[in-house]
């Protein structure tokens, strides 16, 4: 095939790729982050930390299915112009009309490689902070007037009356448990200001009294103040809180193998180990699997004379019904059971194989033409000859 041509049809795919991507990423995000996220928790802030958490996992997910679409949308055009036909007509084969898809899916997997083992596990921890912040209302924006919050597993209860403002609240009570000091505190005051620091927020609180009781008596201490500090574990101004626990979609690729000898012991947390391998291995080889398959059902079902057959929206469905399969197979079964990572192998193996069947045949197919086009040429040559 020609440099420029080559040129000029990747560029259509990847352009195409591109549109359809964001097509299918924006709706995805902003539907997973509007579900997440309270509208308290994105007035908090909790908005762009959770965007950035979520954008590169959807991306490499939904990255085979815009490769798969806009390839055949390219090829569907191309049929209905009867571009293909002319090509055929220069003498090119079925393989070479695909190979400016094929290099570009390749592309692509390695994209896919990339944003599955590096990038989306980088980030996703951004979101799981995000979602654990939510969660257990760590933000002090995110709390209401008249509810009770606890923090620390059980140790500190707080309540407030109202908000003066978005950081000052009136009549606020706080409860703790000190297991250093082996006594229960309990704090009233009437104002209290929640105050950011990089790493947490400090509550000063004014105008208020501390009741003290040790957990072996019965005696209680009441001491008065104009002004007390106290530390609260909630989201600072640089830094989100820090969790206890780390999910397998935050590791890298070399922590990731290494924590199958742990997860193998434990059916649950090896199914969830499969899915999330089956993402990061099988997902991106889905971008070469569905561009082949696109390209087969295009070449074998369309019409490459310019008409356009009844069969280019089903050929064009194909692909998304063939990446939401695989993904609710990966999510059901391989939870269930990691063994079915053989059966969506095999899948994908299958996949792979029918479409380059489809294609060579179709090669052979169209090999007439070609020799019907040499044999014209052949004639032209010797009629100038003659004259």
């Amino acid at each position: 095939m020609p440099r420029l041509l080559f040129v000029y049809l990747a560029r259509r795919i990847l352009f195409s790729m591109a549109v359809v991507q964001f097509a299918l990423s924006v709706p995805v995000v902003l539907s997973y982050l509007l579900y997440t996220l309270t509208p308290a928790a994105i007035r908090a802030g909790l908005m762009a930390p959770a965007l950035i958490g979520t954008t590169p996992t959807v991306a490499y997910i939904t990255l085979p299915m815009a490769i798969g679409v806009a390839t055949a949308l390219e090829f569907a055009r191309m049929s209905s112009e009867g571009m293909i036909a002319v090509l055929y007509a220069l003498r090119l084969s079925v393989w070479a009309v695909c190979r400016p898809a094929i290099v570009c899916a390749g592309a692509m997997v390695l994209l896919g490689y990339g944003l599955a083992n590096f990038m989306a596990p980088h980030y996703a921890g951004a979101l799981q902070d995000v979602i654990n912040v939510v969660r257990n209302t760590l933000n002090h924006r995110m709390l209401e007037a008249a509810r009770f919050y606890t923090f620390d597993n059980g140790l500190k209860t707080l309540y407030l009356e109202r908000w003066e403002t978005p950081d000052v609240a009136v009549n606020l009570f706080v409860r703790q448990l000190s297991l250093a000091k082996n006594q229960e505190e309990t704090i009233t005051a009437a104002r209290a200001e929640f105050r950011r620091t990089p790493t947490g927020v400090i509550l000063a609180l004014s105008r208020g009294s501390i009741q003290t009781r040790p957990f072996d008596a019965d005696e209680v201490r009441i001491a008065g103040f104009d002004e007390y500090a106290m530390a609260l574990p909630m989201q600072g101004s640089e830094s989100l809180p820090a969790r206890s626990w780390r999910g397998v979609y935050e590791m890298g690729p070399r922590e990731f193998l290494d924590d199958w000898s742990v997860a193998r012991l434990d059916r649950r947390l090896s199914g969830e180990w499969a899915a999330e391998a089956a993402k990061r291995f099988g997902m991106p080889l889905l971008s070469l699997a569905h561009t082949l398959l696109a390209m087969a059902l295009v070449l074998t079902f369309g019409n490459v004379t310019g008409r356009r057959g009844a069969s280019s929206s089903l050929v064009i469905i194909a692909v998304p019904a063939a990446h939401i399969f695989f993904l609710v197979a990966l999510e059901t079964l391989l939870r269930a059971d990691p063994r079915y990572a053989c059966l969506l192998a095999a899948l994908i193996a299958a996949e792979i194989a029918i479409a380059v069947v489809l294609i060579s045949r179709r090669n052979r197919n169209a090999s007439p033409m070609r020799r019907v086009s040499a044999y014209e040429e052949v004639d032209r040559e010797r009629e100038s000859l003659a004259a």
